[in-house]
C-alpha cells in the first residue's frame, strides 16, 4: 500500500491522472471495514526469455483483455500468494518494468476476493498431512492447525475492474518505480518477519537441549549463541533501513532502499544457517520419530514413551512435540515459509545484488581511496 502511494502520487504529478485520491478513498475503505488486503505481484511468467508481449500464452503475465469506459476486464495469475484465502482484497501490481509494448500489462488494481471469477488452487507443502495424523491420533502437531500459514495460485478469469478501483492503466513508465518500492518495503518486513521465526527456532533449540539434558555443554551454549547473534544482525538491518527512511513528497516514508536489500540479502543466508545449528543441536530423532499414531496405539505406547525419554520430569509426549515443531520449522510447512520464502520472497538473491551494486555510489567511494591516497582525480 505504501509503493502505491508513493506511485499514484508521483503518475499524477507527470500525466495529470487522479489515482492518487481513488487509491486514498481504497484505503479509507479498507480501514473502515478492517479488511486483510493480499498484495499480488509475482506473475507465472513462462519462459522468463522473452517479454510478456513476445510469449505464446499472453495469460502468463496478468494483463488487460478489455477496456471500457466504466472500466477494465483483466485475465492471468498471481503465484506463491500467501494468505490469499483468509484475505478479504487482492491488490494487484506489475511484476517488472515494462515497456511500451506492453501497456496492457501494466495495471495496477483492487479486485474484492470473492469476486465469482477468481479461483483459488491451494498450494501443497511439506509435511502438510501431519495435521491428519493429529487430529485422528492426538496433539503432537497441534500447531499446525491453529498457526499454519497457506499458499494459493490466484488466477483471474476475466474479472471486471470498475474504474475507481484502477490505481495505474498503461503508464509503463511508472512500473519500475512501483516494483522497486514494493520490493524494498517487502525485504525491509524481512528483518522483522523472519526473525521472529527466527525467534522460534532459538526457543525451540534452547528447550529441546533442556530435554535433552544438554543445555549445560559448552558448545550446545556457543550454538545458541551463534543463533542469537544472527537472528539479531537481521533485526539490526530491518531497524536500520527503517530508522533510516526518508519522507516522499507524498507525505508518507519510504525505507533506505540499500540497507533494505542489505536486510534481505542477509535473509537468504542467515536462516539457513540457524536451521544447520538447531539441526545440530536437536539430534537426528527428529527426523526419524516415529508418529503420532504410535503413542496412541497401546501396543506401541509404552515403548515409545520408554525409549524417547529424555530429562528426568519431562513427559515423552512433550520432547516428541517440540521435536516435531522442530521438523517443521526446517524440514516442513513452517520451513516453507521461513527457508524457502528467506531465499525467494520478495526477490531472489540476484535482484537483491543488483539492487546495492545500482545503489552502492562507487564513485564516491573511489574518491575516498583516492583523496587518502593522495591521487589526483
Amino acid at each position: 500500500m505504501n509503493a502505491v502511494f508513493i506511485t499514484t502520487f508521483e503518475i499524477d504529478e507527470k500525466y495529470g491522472t487522479n489515482y492518487h485520491q481513488k487509491f486514498r478513498n481504497y484505503i479509507k475503505m479498507a480501514e473502515e471495514n478492517d479488511w486483510t488486503i493480499d498484495g499480488c505481484m509475482t506473475d507465472p511468467k513462462g519462459d522468463r526469455n522473452k517479454r510478456p508481449s513476445e510469449l505464446r500464452d499472453p495469460d502468463l503475465y496478468l494483463r488487460i483483455v478489455e477496456r471500457r469506459d466504466d472500466g477494465v476486464v483483466i485475465r492471468g495469475a498471481k503465484a506463491h500468494q500467501t494468505g490469499a484465502i483468509n484475505s478479504h482484497e487482492h491488490l494487484i501490481m506489475p511484476t517488472l518494468t515494462m515497456r511500451k509494448e506492453d501497456a496492457d500489462y501494466t495495471i495496477c488494481c483492487a479486485v474484492p476476493a470473492d469476486d465469482p471469477n477468481v479461483i483459488y488452487i491451494y498450494g501443497r507443502q511439506a509435511s502438510d498431512l501431519r495435521r491428519l495424523d493429529s487430529s485422528e491420533f492426538g496433539d503432537i502437531d497441534c500447531g499446525n492447525a491453529e498457526f499454519g500459514g497457506q499458499e494459493a495460485l490466484v488466477i483471474f478469469e476475466d474479472v471486471f475492474v470498475p474504474d475507481d478501483r484502477i490505481f495505474m492503466n498503461g503508464e509503463t513508465d511508472f512500473c519500475g518505480r512501483l516494483v522497486e518500492t514494493f520490493a524494498a518495503y517487502h525485504r525491509q518486513s524481512y528483518g522483522g518477519c523472519k526473525v521472529g521465526v527466527g525467534d522460534v527456532l532459538v526457543g525451540a533449540a534452547a528447550t529441546i537441549a533442556d530435554f535433552n539434558g544438554t543445555a549445560n555443554a559448552s558448545h550446545i551454549k556457543d550454538k545458541i549463541t551463534e543463533m542469537v547473534h544472527l537472528n539479531e544482525t537481521l533485526y539490526s538491518c530491518g531497524i536500520a533501513c527503517s530508522s533510516c527512511g526518508k519522507e516522499t513528497p507524498s507525505g508518507n516514508y519510504l525505507v533506505d532502499i540499500l540497507l533494505a536489500n542489505v536486510c534481505k540479502q542477509n535473509v537468504t543466508r542467515f536462516p539457513y544457517e540457524i536451521s544447520r545449528l538447531l539441526h545440530d543441536i536437536a539430534g537426528g530423532i527428529f527426523v526419524t520419530m516415529p508418529s503420532a499414531a504410535d503413542l496412541a496405539n497401546p501396543e506401541t505406547a509404552k515403548l515409545v514413551e520408554k525409549y524417547l525419554s529424555g530429562v528426568e520430569g519431562v513427559a515423552t509426549k512433550d520432547r516428541m512435540k517440540m521435536m516435531r515443531l522442530i521438523e517443521n520449522l526446517v524440514l516442513g510447512r513452517a520451513a516453507v515459509g521461513y527457508l524457502t520464502e528467506s531465499m525467494h520472497g520478495a526477490g531472489s538473491p540476484q535482484a537483491q545484488k543488483i539492487m546495492i551494486h545500482r545503489l552502492a555510489d562507487l564513485e564516491s567511494k573511489k574518491k575516498l581511496a583516492m583523496k587518502l591516497a593522495r591521487i589526483d582525480n
